[in-house]
């Protein structure tokens, strides 16, 4: 990656869309120039599946882009390292439930990172932060929020929804309304005062492991899942902070529930604003939980984020997540070829169409950016672009489309612009330092943002490289055999040499390309 000029920070005009108003508003900022964003992050009992990857990979890039536009912001995304499906998988493969958690958030993090998620500032977990939960659930129980459950569930606590006049505001629902559903798995009246009431601390049972629970004034216990998240928000970002994002599936309860404990403890507006990314769906339908045991082994397979990229590189996994509005499902489409015979490893060949295309036009940005690179000499001691160069109006209408409630398809048809203006220079050798300049800014400006093709060509170009030929049995070595000899041919003018090696290589989908460094190949 070359070194650019460094853009200066524009003032930031970003709108959300914000699902409290469900409106279009300016991004709430408590402190002019900045932003407090808490993201909701995952429990950690299993590997991450793409549901998960997609909100990591749009509030990564909603941080990217405020910074770039000059917010200072606040990034804190939690782990929820204490929970009941953690404690089930602990006993299922015979680990401690701590344990098992340990080794999933180091999972996480090496899948987001892959994606080229950007560390949040703060990652609080639910283990560190006993002390506040406990001490937020005191206070409820104070104010007349909260209380403890006698009977068979003594020790439980439970939030009393009907104390708090607003609750459905989140989600457009009513109390009677909600009364009338069916919102509770348990509806035990000597339990709980209502069905709508939910756990802020669960008693521990006989036959759960040691290290779930923890002491309380209640008794061993651990806490409920929606105040973890209340009293970590309050920890890093205060009582009320300007934005809180995840899944839409998390409107209601998990984000509804954040609001009532939140707000009838501390007494203030909790969220200023709330942002949800829609869901993904499998060959353009929804994939039930329920139903998730009768799809084919190699969609639950691929639906794991780690078994993807083995398949298929991370950048186009994340240029496929931002090729569709954030607020709109994104498509992940599995083609699985059920009339041939299983691998080794039980699963029949499966292709991945829009991933595939995806791939291959990260591929094109590469190889533009190296072109480009290769001309960054002719940019130097180039004057600065004036603000009216047509590339400039490009790289505005990207950060327009992006402060427009993270518009990303918008701003990836002005990328495509750029990266054909750039192989325009590149193809007629145009010798224009300034516009070498600015394409080189606005290359490195977009991919920075977008957090993609922000990496080196040629590092890239031998991850795909590697993993295709993984794929298709392919030696890299007899391959790198091969074109050495053919360099050797084209040096001794053995041309018909030459070319039967490039087309065998042909044939075996090799592709060589002879640059001012030497020959390449790729596997296409």
């Amino acid at each position: 990656m070359t070194d650019t000029p460094s853009r200066a920070p524009r003032a930031a005009s970003f709108h959300v869309h914000d699902t409290l108003s469900n409106s279009l508003i300016p991004l709430p900022q408590r402190v002019a120039g900045e932003c407090s964003l808490y993201a909701c992050g995952p429990t950690v009992y299993n590997f991450i599946h793409l549901g998960n990857a997609r909100p990591a990979v749009v509030f990564d890039t909603l941080v990217r882009h405020l910074r770039a536009s000059g917010t200072k912001v606040t990034y804190v995304r939690n782990f929820t390292d204490i929970d009941d499906k953690i404690i089930q998988a602990a006993t299922q493969t015979g680990e401690s439930p701590r344990a098992l958690a340990e080794r999933f958030v180091q999972a996480y993090r090496e899948d987001v990172t892959a994606l080229g998620c950007v560390l949040p500032d703060h990652q609080p977990r639910v283990s560190e932060h006993l002390p506040e939960i406990i001490a937020m659930i005191e206070t409820l129980i104070a104010k007349g929020h909260a209380y403890v459950s006698e009977g068979d569930s003594k020790g439980d606590v439970y939030f009393r929804v009907k104390s708090f006049a607003d609750y459905g505001k989140l989600s457009k629902q009513t109390v009677e309304g909600l009364e009338r559903g069916d919102v509770s798995r348990k509806n035990d009246a000597e339990v709980k005062e209502s069905k709508l009431d939910f756990a802020l601390w669960k008693s521990a049972k006989s036959h759960e492991q040691p290290d779930a629970r923890w002491p309380s004034p209640w008794g061993e216990g651990r806490p409920g899942w929606h105040i973890e998240c209340s009293a970590m928000a309050k920890k890093w970002l205060g009582e009320s902070f300007d934005l809180h994002g995840g899944g839409l599936d998390l409107t209601f309860p998990h984000h509804e529930n954040e609001i009532a404990q939140s707000e009838a403890s501390n007494g203030v507006p909790f969220a200023s604003s709330w942002m949800h990314n829609a869901m993904i769906l499998v060959n353009g339908k929804k994939m039930a939980k329920s139903e998730a045991a009768n799809y084919p082994p190699e969609i639950r397979h691929a639906m794991i984020l780690r078994n993807l990229l083995a398949l298929v590189d991370a950048e186009a996994v994340r240029l496929w997540l931002l090729g569709t509005h954030y607020r709109a499902d994104v498509n992940f489409e599995v083609a699985v070829d059920m009339d041939a015979q299983p691998g080794a490893d039980g699963l029949r060949p499966t292709k991945f169409p829009l991933l595939d295309e995806s791939e291959r036009r990260v591929e094109y940005f590469y190889d533009t950016r190296a072109r480009m690179n290769a001309r960054a000499q002719r940019a130097q001691g180039a004057k600065e672009p004036s603000d009216a160069h047509p590339i400039r109006a490009i790289v505005r209408a990207f950060d327009a489309a992006l402060d427009d409630d993270l518009n990303t398809p918008v701003a990836l048809a002005q990328v495509a612009e750029l990266y054909k203006r750039a192989n325009e220079l590149c193809d007629q050798n145009r010798k224009d330092p300034v516009e070498t300049r600015a394409l080189l800014e606005a290359l490195e400006h977009t991919a920075s943002v977008l957090g993609i093709a922000n990496g080196d060509p040629a590092t890239f170009a031998r991850r795909v490289r590697d993993r295709r030929a993984k794929q298709r049995n392919i030696d890299v070595a007899e391959i790198d055999g091969l074109v050495q000899e053919r360099t050797t041919a084209r040096k001794n003018k053995d041309f018909a040499r030459s070319d039967a090696i490039r087309a065998t290589l042909s044939e075996r989908g090799i592709e060589v390309r002879d640059e001012a460094g030497g020959s390449v190949w790729r596997i296409v």
